[in-house]
C-alpha cells in the first residue's frame, strides 16, 4: 500500500524502523538455521525445512525493500525535533507480495512435514495454497480502496477475502484432526501448537484490515499512532509466523526423524568417492 505519511517524533520513527532491522536479521538467521539444520532431519523431512528456508528468505528480502522505503520516506528535521516526511511514499505494497508468496508456503509446509501418502499430500497442499493465494488476492483491493466503508469496497473485498480464510481454517481444524490425533503425542501437541500460531498471527491481519471500517473517525490511517501501531504488529506477526512458525515445523521433523529411528544428533556426512 502506498501511504501519506504523518511526522513522528525521533522514538516513532525509530521504533519502526528497529522494528524493521529486527526483522531482517531474524529472516536472515532463520533462513541460515533452516538449510543447515535439514541435514539432521529424515531425508522425507528435509522439503519441508527447504521450503521454510524459501519463506524467510522471501520475507528477507521485502522487509529489506520495506526498511529502504521507510528510510526514503522520512528526513530529520533538527530545528523541530521531528522525522518529516520527504515527499517520497512509502511503499507498504510489499507486504502484500510478500504475503502472496509466504502465505501459501506456510501452510504447504505444515502439509508436508505431517508425512501424508503421496496421494493425498500433493492435492491437499494443492488446494490449500490455492486458498492461502486466493486469500491475499482478494483482500488487497479493499485495502488499496479508498472507500473504508463496511458495505463499501473495503467491507465486499473483505467478505471475499475471508471465504478461503475460513475453508483453510475448516481443513486444517477438522478434516485434519484425526490425522493429527494419529501422531504421537509430542508430535500431536506440535503440530496443534502450529495450527494455533497460524491462527493467532494471521488474526492479527483482518483485525487491521477491519479497523478503518469499524471506527473510520477515531482510526485514520495515517495518524502517527496507527501507522506505528500497524507496523510493529504487522512485523511482529510475520517473524512469529514465518521464523517462529518454521522453528515449530523444525521441531515436527525432528521429531517425528527420531521416531523412525533417524540419528537426528549426527549431521549426514557427504558421501565419499571410492579410491
Amino acid at each position: 500500500m502506498l501511504q501519506e505519511l504523518p511526522a513522528l517524533t525521533p522514538g516513532q520513527y525509530s521504533l519502526v524502523f528497529n522494528m524493521f532491522s529486527f526483522t531482517v536479521a531474524t529472516m536472515t538467521a532463520s533462513f541460515v538455521f533452516f538449510v543447515l539444520a535439514r541435514k539432521n532431519l529424515a531425508p522425507k523431512y528435509r522439503i519441508s525445512m527447504m521450503v521454510s528456508a524459501l519463506v524467510v528468505f522471501i520475507a528477507g528480502y521485502h522487509y529489506f525493500r520495506i526498511t529502504s522505503s521507510w528510510e526514503a520516506a522520512y528526513t530529520l528535521n533538527a530545528a523541530a525535533g521531528m522525522y518529516e516526511p520527504t515527499g517520497e511514499l512509502f511503499n507498504d505494497a510489499y507486504r502484500y507480495v510478500d504475503w502472496l508468496l509466504t502465505v501459501p508456503l506456510l501452510v504447504v509446509e505444515l502439509v508436508l512435514v505431517m508425512g501424508l501418502p503421496k496421494n493425498e499430500r500433493g492435492p491437499l497442499a494443492a488446494k490449500l495454497g490455492f486458498a492461502a493465494a486466493l486469500m491475499i488476492a482478494l483482500g488487497y483491493p479493499g485495502e488499496v480502496s479508498e472507500n473504508a466503508a463496511l458495505f463499501g469496497t473495503r467491507g465486499l473485498w473483505g467478505f471475499l477475502s475471508t471465504l478461503p480464510f475460513v475453508y483453510i481454517l475448516y481443513v486444517l481444524f477438522t478434516q485434519l484432526g484425526d490425522t493429527i490425533q494419529r501422531q504421537s503425542s509430542r508430535v500431536s501437541t506440535l503440530l496443534g501448537n502450529a495450527r494455533l500460531l497460524l491462527l493467532a498471527t494471521w488474526g492479527f491481519y483482518p483485525i487491521a484490515y477491519m479497523i478503518p471500517m469499524a471506527f473510520p473517525e477515531a482510526f485514520p490511517s495515517n495518524t502517527p499512532g496507527t501507522i506505528v501501531a500497524l507496523q510493529v504488529g504487522y512485523t511482529i506477526a510475520d517473524v512469529l509466523a514465518k521464523a517462529g512458525y518454521g522453528v515449530i515445523i523444525y521441531n515436527i521433523a525432528k521429531a517425528k526423524s527420531e521416531e523412525e529411528g533417524f540419528n537426528v544428533n549426527e549431521m549426514v556426512e557427504p558421501a565419499t568417492a571410492s579410491a
